[in-house]
């Protein structure tokens, strides 16, 4: 052989010999897949990611990315309509996967896990819950469905019940569901728009909170009838509202016969469409909401004005008088065209801590009186028959407010809080009189800025060498007895208030009413709450710091009026500035303050009025109908938000310290509020002696009420977890006495947890309408919150996290749960006579438990009730 022949093959096979193994791309499977089965988008690269195939080809399951060079990385599990391209589902928006992270079909479901090379191996991306049977299969239907099947074709879960931003023909978006829109065209994660239908209407949202347009409202919408809504729907012939068994229609929106595919979409812009997909993958565009592109929330950014189309353009926009921006019009922010004022931010704070401006102040730019906002048809104003002077102080009071529009023919008073939108230009003779003020924050170049979490001032150097040594020593003291006292009480009042403040507090006369405090809520005179009230003739409730009662206002509002006891020989200063801190105060799951009254020694607290009581009337209640598991689930979860909000969210940090089942109320369909988060407050201090042991409600009291241990915010998630427990049992785990047959309920979830036999512990009302994962989720988390040890009970956020499964659930600590056990079996040897005990100075409480630190555990928290 030719040696150069020879060298060439031996070059060749030993390059060969080192070259990467050619892959084989996985094969698509039609219609179904069993366990066993994985995939990944490398896997089955050369298909784009498609593993799954309905039967007729229509829809395909897919891992794949949205092509953005921003997000190249990022991979979902997907449903897309193959002749369209549309995405009509999404497993793992929020959490997107790498290329070669691992989908798995199971016979316990489906999971997504990360990279198995990477450093945090196996962690779970995204799964489909527990199911109590196993899974046979994993079909695509030819409807786009994705569906999970036992052996005997029993469907255990479906995409259809988990949309994200689209709905396609047969797919039903039932009351409580959203579609919540994708952030941007390239990022699929969940934006600021979503569609939520409700028991009444079909309405879209910004920010969860804002509604900027109703299918109610729609002039291309069709009432058919009032029943209560059921199910959204979009079939052949149009979009559809079902109401009761779904066999009429409340509201409709016909389209005409479908010739191609249509599905109904919530677009990262913020509008809902139906489209109809037709051959050569184009598409006509059938419906659209709102109908006006100047009514979505941010068309033109912030305080952008948005005008109607001219010259084939859809809107315009530009920045109102009085403001300006360097971009428009390209949707930027616009902002005051004076540099002495900057915008407001709600309830500002530099590192947890409010931030006082000294020089500053606020002010209102007008807007014109063709301006309106998108929202204003949507919304209910919040006082009505005030002057603008009225509701600019409402506005000013309010840190979360950022805006009014005022009616002067009505006198309505319109809050714009926590976020602004775009504005509207309005036509002629529909603006009704509203004029817009945008708050505004007037900073002088010199202002000098205290937080709250300093404790020095600025001040000249050249000044110490000019003063005189004596001069030196009163300015260094000035400065000192300043500092001090603006922290105590600037961080409340405010500069402007003070002054009133104390000509109030050197009065001679104690009738005197004339006290003003920022964040203050309306006061009521005592004949308007004599009059809704008839005398206080309708008691709806009482508590220990008083007597509830139901009321109706002049304006038809139904409240609540809680009329005080209990609180000696408290100031009005005090009073208050307590009511301003708990009006000020904002929250879905917190009942609102709407006012107050003080008329001599009388104090009332005027609060909205939740229609279904309170959650004990409920879930203990004898004869009414059982609360089913979804609904103790939705208490379980708006209560541990509300607590967390206390806790974490707001300026003045409120620890409830009587969480209870009595002051958890419902409303409507499904509102879950907290009440008396704030009145722990308003104890006089000659009780002041009693709050660090007997402050709360027996049953639910942590126990370090009982020991030198500081009481936190731990408290409160002690007693979360008793009525967390009372929620699964539908009975109160604290009874006077015990029967022979009964035992005391935490201590029977111990012990049901230590053998894994979670469904004895059930409400037997629910008839087996619930699984025994659910079922452990809610125990585990119930004992979590109430170890002994503070330290290892979770935070409210983190209840909140794992109740929503965006946090692993805690396992219990059997060590810190002992004191159960030592309870239970004195519950099961004495009966409770007294509705309180008085606890001993020495070393044994009247159950003889010692209270040494060293065996605090088998101290009973069942022994006290505070003040209610």
């Amino acid at each position: 052989m030719d040696a150069s022949i020879f060298f060439s093959i031996s070059i060749f096979l030993f390059s060969a010999a080192f070259l990467p193994l050619p892959t084989s791309s996985g094969p698509i499977t039609v219609h179904s897949i069993t366990p066993n089965f994985t995939a990944s988008n490398f896997k089955f690269v050369d298909h784009g990611g498609t593993f799954l195939v309905s039967l007729n080809g229509s829809f395909k399951a897919t891992i794949t990315n949205s092509k953005s060079p921003l997000h190249l990385h990022h991979y979902y599990l997907s449903v897309i309509h193959v002749s369209s391209s549309a995405v009509v589902w999404s497993a793992n928006r929020d959490a997107p996967m790498s290329q070669s992270s691992l989908l798995s079909l199971t016979t316990h479901g489906l999971r997504i896990t990360n990279d198995s090379t990477s450093a945090t191996t196996n962690q779970l991306l995204w799964s489909t819950p527990n199911f109590t049977s196993r899974v046979s299969s994993l079909q695509l239907l030819e409807t786009g469905n994705l569906v999970l099947l036992d052996d005997q074709n029993v469907t255990l879960w479906q995409s259809f019940d988990y949309p994200t931003d689209t709905i396609v023909p047969g797919q039903r978006l039932r009351v409580g569901k959203t579609l919540v829109s994708s952030k941007s065209p390239d990022d699929m994660s969940s934006g600021d728009y979503r569609l939520t239908v409700t028991d009444e209407d079909v309405v879209l949202q910004w920010k969860k909170t804002t509604t900027y347009w109703k299918l109610s409202s729609d002039a291309r919408d069709l009432k058919d009838s009032n029943a209560g809504v059921s199910f959204v729907e979009l079939n052949g012939t149009g979009l559809f509202v079902f109401g009761g068994n779904g066999t009429r229609a409340v509201f409709d929106i016909m389209l005409g016969a479908s010739v191609g595919f249509r599905n109904m979409k919530l677009g990262d812009g913020g509008r809902l469409s139906i489209s109809r997909f037709v051959r050569n993958n184009t598409s006509v565009e059938e419906f659209t909401a709102p109908s006006q592109h100047c009514q979505v929330p941010l068309v033109c950014g912030k305080l952008g004005l948005c005008s109607g189309a001219t010259n084939s353009v859809p809107y315009n926009c530009a920045c109102p008088p009085g403001f300006d921006s360097k971009v428009h019009p390209a949707g930027a922010d616009c902002v005051p065209a004076n540099a002495s004022l900057s915008l407001t931010t709600p309830c500002k704070t530099n590192n947890g801590s409010t931030t006082l401006q000294l020089n500053s102040s606020l002010s209102y730019i007008q807007l014109g009186n063709d301006t309106n906002y998108f929202a204003n048809d949507f919304m209910d104003p919040l006082k009505k028959n005030v002057t603008l002077s009225v509701c600019q102080d409402l506005c000013s009071q309010n840190c979360s407010c950022l805006a009014i529009f005022h009616e002067a023919s009505s006198g309505s008073c319109y809050l714009i809080e926590n976020e602004l939108g775009s504005l509207t230009r309005s036509s002629p003779g529909t603006q009704n009189g509203r004029v817009g003020y945008i708050k505004t924050l007037v900073v002088a170049s010199s202002s000098a800025v205290i937080s709250s979490n300093e404790n020095r001032l600025s001040f000249p150097i050249a000044g110490f060498v000019l003063i005189p040594l004596s001069g030196l020593v009163l300015i260094i003291a000035a400065v000192l007895l300043t500092t001090l006292w603006l922290r105590r009480y600037k961080k409340t009042f405010g500069p402007s208030k003070i002054a009133r403040l104390e000509r109030w507090d050197s009065s001679s006369s104690s009738e005197s009413e004339d006290i003003s405090i920022p964040g203050l809520p309306v006061r009521f005179d005592y004949e308007e709450l004599e009059a809704a009230t008839e005398n206080f003739k309708t008691q709806i409730g009482s508590g220990g710091f008083g007597t509830v009662y139901k009321g109706t206002l002049a304006d038809k509002t139904v409240v609540a009026v809680k009329k005080m006891t209990s609180l000696g020989v408290q100031g009005k200063k005090e009073f208050f500035t307590e009511v301003s801190i708990i009006a000020n105060i904002h929250h879905v799951n917190l009942v609102s303050l709407k006012g107050f009254c003080v008329q001599g020694s009388k104090r009332f607290l005027v609060f909205e009025f939740m229609n279904k009581g309170s959650l004990d009337r409920v879930l203990f209640g004898n004869g009414g109908p059982v609360l089913e598991w979804g609904e103790r689930y939705e208490i379980a979860l708006g209560t541990a938000r509300g607590l967390a909000y206390l806790h974490n969210g707001c300026n003045h940090k409120i620890i409830h310290c009587d969480v209870k089942p009595e002051n958890i109320l419902l409303h409507g369909n499904s509102q879950v509020k907290i009440s008396d988060f704030g009145l722990s407050k308003l104890l006089n201090p000659e009780q002041s002696g009693f709050f660090t042991t007997m402050r709360g409600t027996r049953g639910y009291l942590a126990p370090e009420w009982l020991t030198n241990t500081a009481i936190t915010d731990k408290v409160d998630v002690y007693g979360y977890g008793m009525v967390l427990l009372e929620i699964v049992r539908g009975k109160k785990n604290y009874l006077t006495s015990l029967s022979s047959s009964e035992r005391y309920f935490p201590l029977l979830a111990l012990e049901m947890h230590e053998q894994k036999r979670y469904l004895e512990l059930v409400d037997p009302r629910l008839e087996g309408r619930v699984s025994s994962e659910e079922v452990e989720k809610l125990i585990k988390i119930g004992l979590c919150c109430v170890q002994e040890d503070p330290a290892l009970r979770p935070s409210m956020a983190g209840v909140v996290g794992m109740l929503e499964g965006a946090v692993a659930l805690a396992e219990p600590r059997a060590q810190s749960l002992n004191f159960l056990r030592y309870y239970g079996k004195r519950m099961s040897e004495t009966t409770e006579t007294s509705s309180s005990v008085e606890v001993e100075t020495g070393n044994k409480n009247e159950l003889g438990f010692w209270k040494n630190n060293s065996t605090s555990s088998y101290i009973s928290t069942e022994e006290l009730s505070g003040p209610r």
